[in-house]
């Protein structure tokens, strides 16, 4: 009777978080709709205009988009080499020892910091220095948002890898080992092919944090409705428009908020379909 109730249970849970998650895009379809009516699906993410006059109103999300994809995946390519050595260094080398384990705890205290603070370091501190060196007058722009996205997605990235990397059986190393190979060769011929799909995850992970987020990306890339032309440039993104704009919003404007949050849903939805297929392969 217990196992029949326990199952019964799983199965409302499973069916209510579809519910959720059909709601959640039936009500963006919805919204959404009028702005796709209006303009045309193809012509809406195809157009760079931003223009809320009230006699021309024009709406466009492709300058977000373009936003939204450079940031986060130049915050990957910034996330790669500072987050594998630290996952190499506490699954790895120092797997099971003190430091590791401070260093474990001090990633997962880093990846609970909420994103506004990330947002005030960068603001206060990284901004400076980019007026400094002349990449940016203001010190606004891709780049710094970029930069502040990578620290803040490192510690998902190395804490998830280092996970996979300590699960890879001791046998497997032992027997390389034995051949004589090299700490080096085990991690090349032995770790990262038995780890390889769980690392790749962690990092498409990662880019899901990076793509939707919010406050410190706002706080930071300059919030201008241009399509960036260079890394100093500044622009926005399309959770960060979303952010600054919807308490304002109205009628066609509402609407194309709405169709650009539908957006960020199917690129997220998207890239996480095309990773699960690389993830099969690599299995």
């Amino acid at each position: 009777m217990s196992d029949y109730l326990f199952k019964r249970l799983l199965i409302i849970c499973c069916i209510f978080i579809l519910l959720i998650c059909a709601g959640m895009v039936y009500s963006l379809v919805s919204g959404a709709f009028p702005a796709f009516h209006h303009y045309g699906f193809l012509n809406f993410i195809g157009t760079a205009d931003w223009n809320p006059h009230p006699d021309n109103e024009t709406y466009g999300a492709l300058s977000f988009i373009i936003g939204t994809l450079l940031t986060s995946f130049l915050a990957l390519l910034f996330c790669i080499p500072f987050s594998l050595p630290v996952a190499l260094f506490t699954g790895e080398y120092f797997k099971g020892k003190r430091i590791a384990v401070f260093i474990s705890s001090t990633i997962d205290l880093l990846a609970g910091i909420p994103s506004i603070v990330y947002g005030l370091w960068g603001f206060y501190t990284l901004r400076p220095l980019m007026v400094e060196w002349g990449i940016n007058s203001q010190g606004f722009g891709i780049l710094t948002s970029s930069i502040v996205l990578a620290i803040m997605i490192i510690p998902y990235a190395s804490s998830l890898s280092g996970e996979f990397i300590a699960m890879v059986p001791n046998e497997l190393k032992e027997a390389a080992y034995s051949l004589g190979a090299t700490r080096y060769d085990v991690i090349r011929t032995v770790t990262f092919p038995a780890a390889g799909s769980g690392i790749f995850a962690s990092y498409i992970l990662a880019l899901g944090r990076a793509l939707g987020e919010t406050m410190a990306v706002t706080m930071l890339i300059g919030n201008t409705n241009n399509v960036p032309l260079s890394l100093g440039d500044t622009g926005n993104t399309m959770a960060s428009i979303i952010a600054n704009q919807f308490g304002e919003a109205d009628g066609i404007k509402l609407s194309s908020l709405i169709a650009i949050g539908l957006l960020l849903f199917l690129i997220t939805a998207i890239i996480n379909m095309i990773a699960k297929l690389i993830i099969k392969k690599l299995h």
